[in-house]
């Protein structure tokens, strides 16, 4: 097991330097040059005195795997530059944002888990039913909802209309209610289905039918079947931390939540490089250490594969 821990967190490596390697070359195909942007967004005219003196300051006048590698030199130590439109430390602006983001997408997993468990367990109980047949025609049709509408939707009329929730920004605990509910609706029909599939799967199975023999408790048999359908369920809900922290950039731009996501569509809009390399590098380290995790996880707890292992 130790040596498969190893091996796997080796593995990451150059994995992770091909995806930096990667984002600094397409950061650098960009048509727009660096030293004139830092120059625009200060208010300075630039002349190309100016842009030749502000390339030297940004280090661009150096061959380009010697900035490669002082750049990710720089990243491993936490310091990623300087934003060109605040002139503060990237790293502090990330710190400054990171918080808002995982209260959103932590907000969600917790949606997430406890409805499309509620759903996914009724639909057990009364497989094959109009209810059933309801949910799982719902599920699907909800898979085209995009989020940006129901987003705006939702911001309509729980917000503008009904007044039950603030429309926009961090003024107060319930303004993370709406951008949650948002994020969460795509990934709700998923686990709905997982799970209930999983479940119903479960019910045919020898164990079921053992306890069946028994004479247990419907309620007792449940709970074994969701004991044992959960481990599959946690793996892929594992699996998409990375993928709902990622996908919090639209909800976050909707409703004006200060997050990394927000953030990082500023500096686009802005050709803010330093900020858009620092999140591009967050977001690769994010997927490739969840995935990680999650592998380790079941790795553990599956005594057949710490064999493979």
């Amino acid at each position: 097991m130790r040596q498969y821990v190893i091996k796997r967190c080796i593995g990451i490596i150059p994995l992770l330097l091909g995806i930096s390697f990667l984002s600094f070359i397409l950061i650098n195909l960009s048509d727009s040059d660096p030293a004139e942007v830092a120059l625009r967004v200060n208010a300075i005219t630039p002349t190309e005195e100016a842009v030749e003196q502000m390339r030297k300051e940004l280090g661009l006048d150096k061959p380009f795997f010697k900035r490669y590698v002082t750049w990710l030199g720089k990243s491993v130590q936490g310091d990623f530059g300087i934003s060109y439109v605040t002139n503060k430390p990237v790293l502090l602006e990330m710190k400054q944002a990171i918080p808002a983001t995982l209260l959103l997408a932590f907000t969600s997993l917790i949606i997430i888990f406890s409805v499309s468990l509620f759903i996914a367990v009724l639909c057990t109980v009364y497989e094959g039913s109009f209810f059933d047949r309801l949910v799982r025609g719902l599920v699907f049709m909800s898979e085209a909802i995009p989020s940006f509408w129901l987003g705006l939707l939702l911001m309509w009329l729980l917000a503008v209309k009904w007044n039950l929730f603030p429309t926009s920004g961090m003024e107060s605990p319930s303004s993370v209610i709406l951008p949650a509910i948002t994020l969460a609706f795509a990934y709700i029909s998923t686990y709905v289905r997982l799970l209930r599939n999983q479940m119903v799967e479960a019910k045919g199975e020898n164990y079921v039918v053992y306890l069946q023999a028994r004479g247990l408790k419907k309620l007792t048999i449940l709970r074994h079947i969701l004991k044992n359908s959960l481990q599959t369920s946690m793996t892929a809900m594992g699996m998409s931390i990375p993928k709902l922290i990622a996908g919090t950039v639209i909800i976050e731009n909707i409703f004006a939540w200060p997050g990394v996501g927000r953030l990082c569509v500023t500096a686009i809009f802005n050709r803010d490089y330093p900020v858009i390399q620092a999140y591009v590098l967050l977001m690769a380290v994010l997927f490739v250490v969840c995935n990680l995790l999650v592998d380790l996880f079941v790795t553990f707890v599956d005594p057949r594969m710490r064999k493979e292992g």
